[in-house]
């Protein structure tokens, strides 16, 4: 297996906006795939912005499988030959919306997660989803999908990768906050510690832009197999766009030393 060339586009969607959202995600993935990239990730909730008053607002601008974005986006990935991960605002009923992101193959076919661990007031708005992160078998490796804070439940991640995964792709909105000076975002270092325990490369594609006060980490990080950073890992409040050749194959060895094998070593019956 080839090296896969991954970009994260850390974005700033407008809240409740989504045809100005489509036309930046559409930009978006069409810079990436200029770039050569074989997969694209954007932000969690690009299609729709994040910091929502309620459910009837988030339905207001939530759209079906079917709906404008998704198929903006399926026409992109067909003619451009690219993998696009990214997030969006689904309805699911006339009265519930999922924070879910898509899997979008070149040849049309869209895998959806929906984020089983909501953060904060997400509790309020959202119906968390009810299946584990998709492992796909794609073109150029095996892809998994989760949202922002599943990545902070390392059983979550693990289960991804127990289930084969090369590459971890995930949207995400990280709130900042405050930190002592001169470390970086605890969310990159646990995308690092994920990726390290794990022997997985991981894609977290984050948002910058202050959205009805909050303002974001701007910390999109591509890490490898060992958990190092390949690109990004520092709060950039500002758009950016995170290159990085990845080996997948690499994600396959999950030996660390002649007698460690990161997931061999477990021992769940003493837990």
């Amino acid at each position: 297996m080839n090296s896969v060339r991954v970009v994260c586009h850390q974005l700033a969607p407008r809240i409740g906006d989504a045809e100005y959202n489509r036309t930046l995600s559409a930009e978006a993935i069409r810079s990436a795939a200029a770039l050569g990239a074989q997969v694209v990730v954007l932000p969690e909730l690009a299609q729709s912005g994040y910091v929502f008053t309620d459910t009837q607002e988030a339905l207001r601008v939530s759209e079906p499988l079917d709906g404008p974005t998704l198929t903006l986006w399926k026409t992109l990935a067909n003619s451009l030959n690219i993998i696009v991960v990214a997030g969006f605002c689904e309805r699911l009923t006339a009265t519930q919306v999922a924070n879910s992101a898509a899997l979008i193959e070149p040849h049309g076919r869209l895998t959806v997660y929906r984020k089983a661990h909501l953060w904060d007031r997400e509790t309020l708005i959202f119906t968390p989803g009810t299946e584990p992160p998709p492992v796909v078998d794609t073109a150029v490796g095996r892809i998994a999908v989760m949202i922002c804070y599943d990545l902070e439940l390392p059983e979550w991640v693990r289960l991804a990768a127990l289930a084969g995964a090369d590459l971890l792709c995930a949207p995400v909105n990280w709130p900042d906050g405050p930190r002592p000076a001169g470390e970086r975002p605890a969310e990159i270092v646990r995308v690092q510690a994920n990726a390290a325990v794990n022997r997985l490369f991981i894609a977290a594609c984050d948002r910058h832009g202050e959205e009805r006060g909050v303002n974001w980490v701007g910390g999109s990080v591509i890490v490898d197999a060992d958990g190092y950073p390949q690109a990004g890992a520092t709060s950039h409040q500002q758009a950016q766009c995170l290159v990085a050749d990845l080996p997948l194959a690499q994600a396959r060895d999950k030996f660390i030393s002649a007698h460690n094998h990161v997931h061999q070593d477990r021992r769940p019956q003493l837990y």
